[in-house]
């Protein structure tokens, strides 16, 4: 597939797609179709449209279906196929106001040029983000940050009876 080809494919793709998606009341992030060997590798990515929360699993199941129907219908790939539907995970760069407010409840550290800033991402404005550590609330405008992500927590296991373990 020629890069004019694949990113006309893509076009289409997305085009055909995002229909079923927001169906399904998400978002289409994004959608990659690449050659691998004989077969296609159709890559897309769906997400809630905004606020904290994550897609739960029937609901991607579902949309997989659905996406999986319509690519069957529309034949825009030539030959086998290969389906992967994911959520962005928590390694995607937030990038967007969007991308921010779903991450809020979450720690995040943000670049900035005032240097590194890090917290719990407590809320969010049309300007930029409130972040809380030990306590402080601070402000960090949109135009300020120059790279930002969700820090991965780890949580303590429980017990059957929903307690932590003591170990």
């Amino acid at each position: 597939m020629g890069a004019a080809r694949s990113s006309e494919v893509t076009t289409r793709l997305r085009a055909a797609l995002e229909p079923v998606v927001a169906e399904a009341a998400l978002l289409l992030e994004d959608v990659t179709a690449s050659p691998a060997g004989r077969r296609s590798v159709v890559r897309v990515v769906v997400d809630l449209p905004d606020g904290p929360g994550g897609v739960d699993s029937d609901a991607l199941a579902e949309v997989s279906r659905r996406i999986s129907e319509v690519l069957d219908d529309v034949d825009l790939l030539q030959g086998a196929y290969t389906l992967e539907v994911s959520t962005p995970g928590i390694d995607r760069p937030l990038t967007d106001p969007r991308h921010f407010r779903r991450a809020t409840g979450r720690l995040v550290r943000c670049a900035t040029a005032a240097g590194p800033r890090a917290g719990r991402l407590v809320d969010t404005d049309a300007d930029g983000v409130w972040l809380e550590h030990d306590g402080v609330r601070e402000h960090i405008d949109y135009a300020g940050i120059t790279g930002a992500k969700v820090e991965p927590e780890l949580r303590p296991a429980r017990d059957e009876d929903g307690l932590e373990d003591e170990a």
